[in-house]
C-alpha cells in the first residue's frame, strides 16, 4: 500500500474513533509511554554539570527508541502502520476538546474556564469569556499544526518511524523544553529540534487555512502577525485562523501568577469573541482536514 493511501486511511480512522476511552483506560497511550521514557531519562541525566550535553544524549536515546518502535510496527504490514499512525494523529481529539469549551461556555464562564484549563497551560482562574474563547481558538490553531499537519507531514516523509520520532520530540518539548532553572539547559535540544521539525508544518498549516478562506486576507498580513508572535512556529496557524474568523487572538495572559503582555494577532479583529467564534474555528479545522484528506486520496489513486 502506498504512503498516500496509508495517510488517508489513518486520517479517516482517527476522525471516526478519536481516542476511545475504553481502550486507553486499559492500555497506556503511546504518548504516555513516551512521557514515562522522558521522565526516566530526566531523572537519570538532569543533574550535575554538562546538562545541555546530557539533554542532547537524552534526546538521541529517545529518538532512537521511538524510531525503532515505529520501524518494528511498520514491519507488521500496512494495517498495523495505519492503526499506529491513526493513534498518533489528533484531529478528532483536538476538535472534541475545543468544541467542549464552547459547550461549557454556553453554560457559564466558570464552566468554560474549567474546560479550557484542560487544553492550555496559562492561568485560567480570572479569565473572562473572551479570554477563554481566545485560549481555546489559539490552542486549536497551534495544535492543528503540532497534532495533525506535522504528524502527517513526517509520516509522508519518513513513514511510521518519522512520525514516531516527531511525536517523541514534540512530547519532550512539552515536558522539558521550558526556560526554567531546571529545564533550560537540559531541554534546550528538545526545544530547538521541535522548532526545526515544525518549521514547514506550521507554515503549511497557515497556508492551508489561508487558501480555503473566503474572502482571503493578504498573505503579507498573516506573515506580519506571525513573525511578531512569541513562538517561531505557533504564530503562523494562529495568524491564519485569526484572519479566517476575523477575531483578535493572543494578547496579554497570565502564567504562574505573572501577567505577560503579548501583542495581539490580527488586532483589528473581534475583541470580545464567544462560543460562536469557537464553532467557526472548529469548522475551519474540519475544512482544512478535508482538503488534506482529498489531496491524499487523489495521490493514493494516482500512485
Amino acid at each position: 500500500m502506498n504512503i498516500a493511501a496509508i495517510l488517508a486511511l489513518a486520517m479517516l480512522l482517527d476522525a471516526a474513533l478519536g481516542e476511545p476511552r475504553w481502550l486507553w483506560s486499559r492500555l497506556p497511550h503511546p504518548a504516555v509511554l513516551m512521557g514515562r521514557a522522558i521522565d526516566a531519562l530526566e531523572a537519570r541525566l538532569n543533574n550535575g554539570g554538562s546538562r545541555r550535553i546530557k539533554g542532547v544524549l537524552a534526546l538521541l536515546l529517545l529518538c532512537a527508541g521511538a524510531g525503532l518502535a515505529g520501524w518494528l510496527i511498520s514491519q507488521l504490514g500496512s494495517i498495523a502502520t495505519i492503526l499506529a499512525a491513526a493513534i498518533l494523529i489528533a484531529q478528532r481529539s483536538l476538535v472534541d476538546h475545543v468544541a467542549a469549551v464552547a459547550t461549557a461556555l454556553r453554560r457559564s464562564t466558570e464552566a468554560g474556564r474549567a474546560a479550557v484549563a484542560m487544553i492550555v497551560g496559562r492561568d485560567t482562574e480570572s479569565m473572562t469569556q473572551a479570554d477563554v474563547t481566545r485560549a481555546a481558538i489559539e490552542s486549536a490553531s497551534e495544535n492543528f499544526s503540532d497534532g495533525v499537519i506535522a504528524p502527517l507531514f513526517w509520516l509522508a516523509v519518513g513513514g511510521l518511524p518519522g512520525l514516531a520520532i516527531y511525536k517523541a520530540v514534540n512530547t519532550a518539548d512539552s515536558m522539558i523544553g521550558h526556560r526554567t532553572p531546571r529545564h533550560e539547559a537540559f531541554g534546550w535540544a528538545s526545544a530547538r529540534l521541535d522548532d526545526a521539525l515544525n518549521l514547514i508544518p506550521a507554515r503549511a498549516s497557515a497556508a492551508l487555512i489561508w487558501m480555503l478562506d473566503r474572502p482571503r486576507a493578504p498573505w503579507r498580513d498573516i506573515r506580519a502577525d506571525a513573525i511578531r508572535h512569541r513562538s517561531p512556529n505557533g504564530g503562523w496557524p494562529e495568524a491564519a485562523m485569526a484572519r479566517s474568523i476575523d477575531t483578535a487572538l493572543a494578547g496579554p495572559r497570565a502564567y504562574n501568577g505573572r501577567m505577560q503582555d503579548y501583542p495581539f494577532v490580527h488586532p483589528d479583529g473581534m475583541r470580545m469573541p464567544g462560543p460562536v467564534q469557537i464553532d467557526a474555528a472548529v469548522r475551519v479545522l474540519w475544512r482544512a482536514w478535508g482538503a488534506v484528506l482529498a489531496a491524499a486520496s487523489v495521490l493514493a489513486i494516482l500512485l
